[in-house]
């Protein structure tokens, strides 16, 4: 089961906003924002006030697992956003093994070209 006060924490965490700061934008005292945390499950209104302030969407909050990495993407197609995508480890190591593999090909085209380019040298 998912522990909704521990993934809020930990978004909270990723965008670097002490308790406090959230406890005032919204509203409480930080005790009463602290107790919230600890919390397995929240009001669905809270918790859209709470993943607001956060900037994620509510069933990110509601859904993100502790084997899942958090990246903030600023820029996207050349168009600037706040976006961000969750991904599980699993997921992470996939993309990391595909961009070895295209570096090695890249890495193969270069000293093809580079073999190509000496052979035109020696005529």
């Amino acid at each position: 089961m998912v522990h909704i006060g521990n993934n809020i924490a930990r978004l909270r965490s990723f965008r670097r906003i002490p308790q406090k700061d959230m406890a005032s934008r919204l509203g409480l005292s930080q005790q009463e924002y602290s107790r919230i945390e600890k919390k397995d499950e929240i009001d669905e209104d809270l918790l859209g006030k709470i993943a607001s302030v956060l900037d994620f969407p509510i069933e990110a909050v509601k859904n993100i697992e502790s084997s899942t990495t958090i990246q903030t993407v600023y820029q996207q197609n050349g168009n600037s956003g706040n976006g961000f995508y969750i991904h599980s480890n699993d997921k992470i190591i996939e993309m990391y093994e595909r961009l070895l593999d295209e570096k090695d090909s890249v890495i193969e085209t270069q000293k093809n070209i580079i073999e190509l380019y000496k052979k035109q040298q020696t005529f």
